[in-house]
This record gives structure tokens, sequence and C-alpha cells, in this order.
């Protein structure tokens, strides 16, 4: 999956941003299935990458979360 900026995740709405989350966290799965194995990952780095991205990814739904709350108060 190519790597996203966090500019264009925060125009991205709600739904394309989880359907992205889910694909991500699929991608590591199978990415650690295969280290779990014992079989060589075909680029050891994509791990690192796709859990940051990840995280990037959960940290503007929890912005979006507050930043919707906030109003509310």
């Amino acid at each position: 999956m190519a790597q996203k900026t966090t500019k264009d995740l925060r125009a991205l709405g709600a739904s394309e941003i989880e359907k992205m989350l889910g694909d991500l966290k699929l991608e590591l799965a199978k990415e650690m299935g295969k280290i779990k194995v014992g079989s060589v990952p075909d680029n050891p780095g994509k791990v690192r990458s796709t859990k940051r991205a990840i995280a990037r990814i959960k940290t503007i739904i929890n912005e979006k979360v507050r930043t919707k709350n906030a109003g509310n108060m």
C-alpha cells in the first residue's frame, strides 16, 4: 500500500479511513504470519512501516473524535 501523508489522510472520510485501517491490519497479519512460520520476510522494513501507518491512522481517527466531542461541550 502506498504511503499517504497525514494531510491526505485528514481529508478522507471516516469510511475510507476505516477501510484503509482494515487493509493495513490484514497486511500486517500476513507479514507477521510469514515471520511466525519461520520464513524470511520479503521486506523486513515493511512490518515497521505498516505498524507506523496503523498508528498514524488511529491518531487521526482519535483527533477527529476529540474535535467532534469538543464541539458538543
